[in-house]
């Protein structure tokens, strides 16, 4: 059944808290435990429906995942030594677990089938299924939606792929499926996209090389017959999840918030930038450096937004916080525009429309001009919406956000998706001061 839940304005959202861990390094670590040799702990892995279907997925293939206190252990079979699973790979919502898993199958000569929910079931698989293909990945039948029904091969070969459009998940499915294949294979990306995969591969013991060329395009290659070796993995905490702390804080008056821990990969770190653009107070303590990753401690303070031009090279680099930055930008003085949108219409849900219509809804001017989005602030939200979220975890959670800041409640039709990403959402924001029930 529907969970609907109910955000009013708050008053400030102070105190010190920890997200939990990043969801794309989450994936990583537990993908790249089960290929390794050895054991692997992992610290700070996100505790969300979407990991834990990962989980299940490496267990099902012949990793062993197990929980030792706080942490979580793998004991890997490397490169070439995963098994045939007794039934489906069920990923549930995540989209990056099963693209990811594609990588990894394409090396091996057996036969599995990938599913997920009805909301995973609708999303697009072509653009990581067409490389992989070329390496040797087969397909049953003609579709390219889960379910579906795949064969690897041990003769896989190495590519060189350009992408077409910027794609972490289609970047990261390719270099795993070279980890098998003989020689070295090299994905191009027009603009760097986050770049976890590298930064891990190199932790767990392969050989990667990253380059830009001339024209400003990034060539990333591995070298294939790789043997990875366990490792201890620290997950830092998710800047998606943070987004929606920060955005809190900027718009409830009074607030003094510090989020400790959170990743500053600075192909993450879109939002945080565009924020301080806008006039956000935003300051960096103690960062540092963990497992290969940059991370910091982020005290933000209410402050006042100003409108301002988002350009599409952007994108890559907080795709997932736009509903939140859209949402904020209601709240700014001026136009806000945002271009080069795309990848909002193939996630969850068409992002793109349904945040257009959540502002509207909230009595927010918002439109949509091809791939771009422009909102024009005016200092103030009215609210008192319904959104429809659509079954989209991140539409319920920026539009709750947004009702903390608004002159009206905010109602969003359904939580229960939350759960895929950010299950304490609701108890952490409420510890901090945010009226939600």
């Amino acid at each position: 059944m529907p969970q609907p839940l109910t955000a009013r304005r708050s008053a400030a959202i102070s105190g010190r808290v920890r997200v939990p861990g990043d969801k794309s390094i989450s994936h990583r670590a537990l993908i790249l435990a089960g290929l390794a040799t050895g054991r692997t702990r992992i610290e700070g892995l996100l505790d969300a429906d979407d990991v834990t279907a990962t989980a299940r997925a490496m267990q099902a293939l012949g990793a062993t995942v197990s929980r030792n206190g706080d942490a979580i252990e793998v004991l890997g079979q490397g490169v070439g030594g995963l098994g045939v699973p007794d039934g489906a790979l069920d990923f549930g919502n995540s989209g990056t677990g099963s693209r990811l898993m594609l990588g990894v199958l394409a090396g091996y000569n057996m036969r599995v089938v990938l599913t997920g929910d009805a909301s995973l079931c609708r999303r697009p698989m072509s653009r990581v299924l067409t490389p992989l293909a070329q390496m040797g990945l087969r397909v049953e039948g003609e579709g390219d939606t889960l379910p579906l029904t795949v064969e690897g091969t041990d003769d896989i070969l190495p590519i060189v792929y350009e992408l077409p459009v910027p794609s972490a998940q289609v970047k990261s499915s390719i270099l795993l499926a070279g980890l098998h294949a003989p020689g070295r294979t090299t994905v191009v990306e027009p603009v760097p996209t986050r770049d976890h995969t590298e930064r891990m591969l190199r932790f767990f013991g392969a050989e990667v090389k990253v380059e830009t060329r001339e024209d400003g395009s990034r060539a990333v290659t591995v070298a294939g017959d790789a043997e990875l070796t366990g490792a201890h993995v620290a997950v830092p905490g998710d800047p998606s999840s943070a987004a929606f702390l920060v955005a809190a804080a900027l718009i409830c008056p009074g607030s003094d918030l510090v989020i400790e821990n959170v990743l500053l990969n600075p192909t993450r770190t879109g939002f945080f930038d565009t924020l301080r653009e806008m006039g956000a107070d935003i300051e960096i303590v103690d960062e540092r450096d963990e497992a290969g990753e940059p991370v910091g401690d982020l005290r933000v303070r209410s402050s006042g937004l100003r409108g301002v031009h988002v350009p599409p090279e952007r994108a890559p680099s907080m795709i997932d916080e736009y509903p939140m930055l859209a949402a904020l930008a209601a709240f700014a003085a001026g136009e806000t525009r945002m271009e080069g949108l795309s990848e909002l219409k193939v996630k969850e849900s068409d992002r793109l429309a349904a945040t257009a219509a959540g502002l509207a809804a909230c009595g927010a001017e918002a439109r949509i001009e091809g791939d771009d989005l422009i909102v024009s602030g005016t200092g103030a939200v009215r609210g008192g919406g319904l959104i429809e979220t659509h079954m989209d975890h991140r539409i319920a959670m920026a539009f709750l956000t947004l009702g903390l800041g608004a002159e009206e409640p905010v109602t969003v039709d359904d939580i229960g998706m939350i759960a895929t990403s950010f299950p304490a959402f609701v108890p952490l924001m409420s510890g901090l001061g945010a009226q939600l029930g």
